[in-house]
């Protein structure tokens, strides 16, 4: 009798043992499953070239970090012992390994430069961080300076501050984050604004008797209900580049997108660079700065057409605002 009872207890033991360990695959597989069904989503459609719809374009601007849910998701595999989702998983690391690395056109022209010149690119936040980049444009001396959310009160320190280093400007007047500036050291012939919800000016400067294009680019960001929006706007600073494609351009500002975005990419194919990209730094983020550089996504860019090199990429973090200033080195090689 007590032989049969240590039998039927030890019986017992081992299929609650058994019993632990399925509940552990389970719990494995699901949630490996889950996991690797989400990345999957959004690595699909930066695959098949769309933004989609909300979460994609939130989530694409963080490709890079979704294999930490990837990596994550292959050690609940080996917990699940399921073979064919560890598969699934490395595939997907894969296609995120491929997708991290830089896109866009390499090289630079041949020829001595015909005329150089610094541009520097600023989101000043509702103009919080305007005494920044004051200090910052008095420091660096670039030639030309691209300012988005620069609302009235940072116009008006700008113009007290700045106008004897930088005589020529466009504007684009407006309050919170509508209000757009450029200043220039080079004389300035104005074009139209880009339609959008935030100000775009452009112009046309003289830089040592070449005429070059300048954009700034500020389109809606990709917020829910407003995904629709933020694409026209980038498409139509895509009209203005491959209108006259030959023509030397600056297009430079907060793109509220990344490379890992479809909208951005065929910004890029219309024929221009990315100044980041050409000098190494094609993932260094730009925005959330109280997060940046350890997590963020690149979104502040400074784009030129083939006529342009690159060099002395910098990031700089200024106060009061929640995104980085982008400075870089331009040799304009012929005017096209």
């Amino acid at each position: 009798m007590d032989t049969a009872t240590a039998e039927t207890a030890e019986w017992m033991d081992a299929r609650e043992r058994t019993g632990r360990r399925s509940g552990k695959r389970r719990f494995g597989g699901w949630s490996a499953a889950l996991l690797f069904a989400g990345v999957s989503v959004i690595v699909g459609c930066r695959a098949v070239g769309t933004d989609a719809v909300t979460p994609v374009p939130q989530l694409l601007a963080f490709l890079p970090w979704l294999l930490v849910p990837t990596a994550l998701g292959l050690l609940f595999t080996l917990l699940a012992r399921w073979w064919t989702g560890a598969v699934w998983g490395v595939v997907l690391l894969g296609l995120l390994a491929w997708f991290i690395e830089p896109y866009g056109k390499t090289g630079a022209p041949a020829g001595p430069p015909a005329a150089e010149f610094r541009v520097m690119t600023s989101n000043v936040e509702f103009g919080r961080a305007t005494d920044g980049l004051v200090d910052a444009v008095r420091r660096l001396k670039p030639d030309v300076v691209f300012v988005q959310e620069c609302e009235y009160t940072c116009d008006a320190l700008l113009r007290r501050e700045l106008t004897t280093d930088y005589p020529h400007r466009r504007v684009v007047v407006g309050g919170g984050s509508e209000g757009s500036v450029i200043l220039s050291r080079f004389p300035l012939r104005g074009t139209d604004a880009v339609p959008g919800t935030m100000g775009m000016p452009g112009a046309v400067a003289d830089v040592d008797g070449h005429a070059v294009r300048l954009q700034l680019a500020h389109p809606m960001p990709p917020i829910p209900g407003q995904v629709g929006v933020w694409e026209r706007e980038l498409g139509r600073l895509r009209d203005v580049v491959t209108a006259d494609p030959t023509a030397p351009m600056v297009l430079a500002g907060d793109f509220n997108a990344s490379q890992d975005h479809a909208a951005f990419r065929r910004l890029l194919d219309s024929g221009l660079s990315d100044a980041a990209r050409l000098g190494g730094a094609h993932r260094v983020p730009t925005w959330p700065a109280r997060t940046t550089p350890t997590f963020g996504a690149q979104i502040d860019h400074v784009l030129m057409s083939h006529q342009f090199a690159a060099d002395r990429v910098r990031f700089l973090d200024l106060a009061g605002t929640d995104h980085r200033t982008l400075v870089v080195d331009l040799a304009l090689h012929g005017d096209g």
